[in-house]
């Protein structure tokens, strides 16, 4: 039997019927993908608080700052692993028009991501850094706007393990419904990913989030006349493009998420939304505000709708609980994953 945390009228009343930042007016129900659970009772309960201004932890909109991780997050990481990874392979071993230019190491780092996706392969030790070097290559020389597109492209075939499913349509229904509830009570959310800042702003464009809050790897750009000047030297012109260069600048994972968000944000956020131990330090961050804060992972223990580890994904769930995170359980929590049909099967290679 499915867990249900919500043993009260008043609870199921703070979710569905509600009341409005200041409590006067009847609120939607903005979560009809989810199950009365444990984490959702929090993030209601936190959010009726912190937004209704007779409360002693009221906090203002232009504090009310949300962080959410992309891939495991809101978007699907299991088809059979992250869009970056399998978009490298498929940049590097199948596309005829780069497959042949590709430089050796490359060339390794997508065949590792093949040979795991494939044989169950462990991928090396620091593959996180070999991926993001070997991306950087990959895709230099590409302008701004031909790399979006190429990344649009590749999101538009079907998600590998699903039917119903392209790789662009890969949310999670019931996250899409966070987005909407915070939007509507005042909070600003970013997208805080370990994914190419460009890839994230292509696939999330789709559901309306602006390119000006996404966070993620970066590389250096140049202008396309710009040569070996250094920008600072430099006078771009109104007919020059923007470029991508081989140089990777960070790769956002763990605490370089908490200074990225520093950077470019320049607030604590007062909710942290992940699903790995890479957004640990965020939440951490996170919590740590002297504002009252909040901090959520899912676990991927869905092995019905979704290609999980539903015995890795229990074990962290624990771990993350005894951390002082809200945990969502995929399984549990959400009536539906990617929407109506949609269907797991079996990968193809």
């Amino acid at each position: 039997m499915k867990k249900c945390f919500l043993l009260s009228a008043v609870v199921l009343t703070g979710i569905f019927v509600g009341c409005s930042k200041d409590n006067l007016e009847p609120e939607k129900n903005y979560f009809a993908s989810w199950n009365p659970c444990e984490a959702l009772t929090a993030l209601t309960e936190y959010v009726t608080d912190v937004t209704d201004s007779r409360s002693s932890n009221y906090i203002k909109e232009e504090d009310r700052i949300a962080t959410f991780d992309m891939d495991g997050t809101f978007v699907g990481e299991l088809y059979p692993s992250y869009f970056e990874y399998n978009l490298l392979e498929y940049r590097v071993l199948d596309d005829p028009s780069y497959k042949d230019k590709a430089p050796e190491d490359v060339k390794e780092a997508a065949q590792a991501i093949r040979d795991f996706v494939r044989n169950g392969k462990k991928l090396p030790d620091g593959f996180d850094m070999i991926h993001a070097r070997a991306a950087a290559k990959a895709y230099a020389g590409m302008t701004v706007a031909e790399f979006d597109a190429y990344v649009k492209a590749y999101a538009a075939k079907p998600a590998n393990g699903f039917t119903g499913m392209t790789y662009g349509r890969s949310f999670y229904e019931p996250m899409l419904e966070v987005f909407d509830y915070l939007k509507d009570h005042g909070f600003t959310y970013y997208v805080v990913s370990g994914s190419d800042r460009f890839i994230c702003r292509a696939l999330v464009s789709a559901i309306g989030i602006a390119p000006n809050r996404v966070i993620g790897m970066d590389v250096t750009l140049t202008s396309s006349s710009q040569g070996e000047d250094a920008g600072v030297n430099y006078t771009m012109g109104s007919d020059e493009d923007l470029v991508r260069t081989d140089e990777l600048i960070i790769k956002n994972l763990k605490t370089n998420k908490v200074l990225q968000i520093t950077q470019e944000i320049g607030k604590v956020p007062v909710l942290s939304f992940g699903n790995s131990g890479g957004d640990a330090a965020m939440h951490n961050f996170c919590l740590g505000n002297s504002l009252k804060s909040a901090a959520f992972m899912l676990i991927a223990d869905d092995d019905e709708r979704d290609h999980a580890n539903r015995e890795k994904a229990l074990a962290l769930g624990s771990q993350w609980k005894e951390a002082g995170y809200h945990v969502i359980s995929m399984r549990d929590d959400f009536r539906t994953i990617y929407g109506t049909g949609v269907k797991k099967v079996d990968f193809t290679f």
